[in-house]
């Protein structure tokens, strides 16, 4: 069946017009102006969406990346007048951006930064990158793709458990301290998951280092990645203080 209207916005999409808002004093831009125009050639460049969206005739036109301005601008808490109806994504986006600004206009321009290298465009798009319901790390897929893109490189994850043991660090979770090798005897010796920990706000061009990474089990790993609408992945760190604190309100 063809496709006759366009897709939602994702929040890579958000991101990249909440930027241009914020940038802009979160006052609206309007159709002519110039950021417009580069923001709807931009958007339409991104490698999300099927062919099929690029081929309808208002797919992030001009005309509708300045009203999704209008959304960000009249719906942000500091408007006096009345807001324009947008959904619920729109809104998480704003908060973000009105709680960390610095961090999104990061993760922006880290999107921008790797379309414009070509970067973004080369990496196939990974299993797990949008979760079940369709929800995403709140600074977009591609950022995400790019991290889980290089957690699994095999050649990276050699080298962080060559660091470990070199370190004389045992082989277990950053998190819950699992060991596959002492559960699974010799079938889990020397098996590990290795989670990309730098925030995808700063996670740029430049190559990962092992300290970018962190050995996780595979339910911790699953658990830092999780994606709720409006949160960022989990650091190890995050995820081991709420997990102090579920077993502490649990009783054990």
């Amino acid at each position: 069946m063809p496709m006759t209207r366009s897709p939602d916005w994702t929040e890579d999409e958000l991101l990249l017009a909440g930027a241009l808002v914020v940038k802009n004093g979160w006052h609206e831009l309007r159709t002519g102006d110039s950021e417009v125009q580069e923001m709807s050639e931009l958007l339409r460049s991104l490698p999300i969406h099927a062919p099929e969206a690029l081929a309808l005739p208002g797919f992030r036109s001009p005309d509708s990346v300045s009203r999704k301005t209008s959304d960000f601008a009249s719906n942000h808490k500091l408007y006096r007048g009345k807001p324009t109806r947008c959904g619920k994504p729109t809104l998480l986006m704003i908060e973000a951006f009105t709680t960390r600004e610095a961090e999104m206009l990061q993760a922006a321009q880290a999107i921008e930064d790797g379309i414009g290298s070509g970067e973004l465009q080369l990496i196939p798009p990974q299993p797990d990158e949008v979760d079940e319901t369709g929800t995403t790390a709140i600074e977009g897929r591609l950022l995400v793709r790019r991290a889980l893109a290089r957690e699994r490189d095999p050649k990276l994850r050699k080298l962080k458990i060559k660091q470990m043991r070199n370190g004389g660090r045992a082989l277990r979770c950053e998190v819950c301290d699992f060991d596959f090798g002492r559960t699974y005897g010799d079938l889990g010796q020397g098996y590990i998951e290795v989670h990309h920990v730098t925030p995808l706000y700063i996670s740029g061009l430049r190559d990962t280092k092992l300290d970018d990474l962190a050995c996780l089990c595979a339910n911790c790993h699953r658990m830092c990645h999780r994606s709720r609408p409006g949160e960022s992945w989990r650091t190890p760190a995050s995820l081991r203080e709420h997990l102090r604190n579920s077993q502490q309100d649990s009783g054990h």
